[in-house]
């Protein structure tokens, strides 16, 4: 049996609750979606970069490894 969904929500949720009480048209709606996907894209690969850095991968490392299933 699958555990209930929590109903607690989390400090953005909220935040973007109280946004989105003015009931946003689909174009605002759209801005915001991609305005929220560009920064989370930000900070993935800022993580990403920064575990490479820690690990001593290189960029040459990581076309290897994109190109190991094209051979």
């Amino acid at each position: 049996m699958a555990a209930p969904a929590s109903t607690r929500f989390s400090p953005l949720q909220l935040e973007l609750l109280k946004v989105f009480s003015f009931d946003p048209t689909e174009e605002e709606l759209r801005q915001v979606k991609s305005m929220l996907a560009k920064f989370f894209a930000k900070k993935l690969a800022e993580r990403v970069a920064l575990a490479a850095e820690q690990k001593g991968i290189t960029d040459a490392d990581l076309d290897a490894w994109l190109n190991e299933s094209e051979q």
